[in-house]
């Protein structure tokens, strides 16, 4: 029976190895910059809020799935919501549920705690990622583009 918990510090380096999985899923492999002390200090800080959350998957007690979140704000409905940073199972357990069960964990955080929305995104390519959400009956948000500013253009536009 699968086991869906908030993460705990004794999970990170666990988590770290699901997200460094996720990058060969996603075909970059070299791009993960994160360490231990970054998803401890991001989730688990000594002091202040954390600006990370986990709920993470266990089958047979082995950390099998992960889902890595922040809160947003909505000018526009005056209300916090969710962002799914990281959705990850494990392709052994792929087509077991524990997908779709972290995304309910995560919509029932929403609405325990009067979030409105629970967001993410998903690259273009992930077909199977995009019919298991379409499943779900989430909804494309088309008329948008995401952007970035990181790297030399953040420092850039940063020290300006």
């Amino acid at each position: 029976m699968p086991l869906i918990r908030e993460a705990r510090p004794a999970d990170v380096p666990r988590i770290l190895a699901l997200v460094r999985d996720l990058a060969h899923y996603e075909k970059e492999p070299d791009a993960v910059e994160a360490t231990e002390a970054d998803f401890t200090h991001a989730l688990f800080p000594t002091e202040g809020a954390p600006t990370a959350y986990g709920h993470v998957a266990e089958v047979d007690g082995e950390m099998v799935a992960m889902a890595i979140w922040f809160l947003t704000f909505s000018t526009w409905t005056g209300q916090a919501g969710i962002h799914l940073e990281d959705l990850y199972v494990a392709p052994a357990q792929r087509g077991s549920g524990l997908g779709t069960a972290l995304l309910t964990r995560l919509a029932q955080v929403c609405v325990e705690r009067g979030y409105r929305r629970l967001e993410w995104a998903v690259l273009t390519w992930n077909t199977p990622a995009i019919e298991f959400y379409d499943e779900l009956g989430a909804e494309p948000m088309t008329a948008w583009t995401d952007y970035r500013l990181d790297g030399a253009a953040l420092q850039r536009v940063g020290t300006h």
